[in-house]
């Protein structure tokens, strides 16, 4: 999503001690994660462990192989600013990752999709990524049919393409007055997803980061920025471990350690810039 809260000006770029801080708030917030997410957030059932061949199956063929080797990450633009820490810790952890979130977009559902039904056919066919992961977006609205429809839509187009499909929610965010009028479609969005989700537990996954953010947005657990929707480097950098956390309880997949990771170049990425980030 873009930044319609036009009452919030853009701010300055963070500066260098972000990374030391990021570093330090991430552990922290592991921790802190550890003792409230008692539960893997996920909707994996028993089926899951007695997948078909064909399901299981990774793009080279390989059976019941860990995953991912290759991951292409949607969403929008709360997406967006998660993507850096994301890639630097695929990247730790010797898998090639591709985002494809976007600003003001991003989504499946509706009219404003469009642009993202054009680009990703085109990103399975060149990334070929054997975990697509799309995170919810604040633009899914719709009646609850119309999204179930989308997200079958996306199950198919990315397991056609010989990938799983893993469907994360959103991170509470401020519903301000450019969204006042979709918040039911806001909330009906990641229970839309769990059910298409539990029609195929062999090749789609929803994850609830409710285990991680909570559900209030002004909570501290929620970790949102100055803007009350985005994240500053450090919520993105504890929502990677997170997310490192839930892709090993999914597909046997060893993160890397958090200090492999957490500072560096991503910590400077222009995108944390308009948010008031320290």
């Amino acid at each position: 999503m873009n930044s319609k809260n036009t009452s919030s000006p853009l701010l300055q770029r963070p500066t260098r001690r972000t990374a030391g801080l990021v570093l330090a708030a991430t552990t922290a917030a592991l921790a802190l994660t550890a003792c409230q997410a008692s539960g893997d957030g996920s909707s994996l059932t028993a089926d899951r462990n007695t997948a078909s061949s064909a399901d299981r199956q990774t793009p080279d063929g390989q059976k019941n192989a860990t995953k991912p080797h290759r991951m292409l990450w949607m969403g929008d633009s709360i997406g967006e600013v998660q993507a850096p820490p994301l890639g630097a810790a695929m990247k730790a952890a010797h898998v090639a990752f591709k985002s494809i979130a976007a600003a003001g977009g991003g989504g499946v559902v509706g009219e404003i999709a469009q642009p993202t039904w054009e680009q990703l056919p085109k990103e399975l066919t060149s990334f070929k990524p054997d975990v697509v992961a799309y995170q919810i977006t604040t633009y899914d609205w719709g009646t609850p049919g119309e999204q179930r429809a989308a997200y079958e839509r996306l199950a198919k187009t990315v397991n056609d393409a010989g990938a799983e499909l893993l469907i994360v929610s959103a991170p509470p965010f401020k519903v301000d007055d450019f969204y006042r009028s979709h918040e039911a479609a806001i909330k009906t969005a990641p229970k839309s997803a769990k059910k298409v989700a539990d029609k195929h537990p062999n090749t789609v996954r929803f994850l609830d980061a409710s285990a991680l953010w909570g559900t209030d947005s002004t909570a501290a657990k929620a970790q949102r920025g100055k803007d009350g929707i985005h994240s500053c480097q450090q919520g993105s950098a504890a929502f990677a471990a997170w997310f490192g956390e839930q892709l090993h309880k999914q597909y046997g997949f060893t993160p890397a350690a958090v200090d492999q990771w957490a500072t560096g170049s991503w910590t400077s990425e222009k995108v944390y810039a308009p948010l008031g980030c320290k």
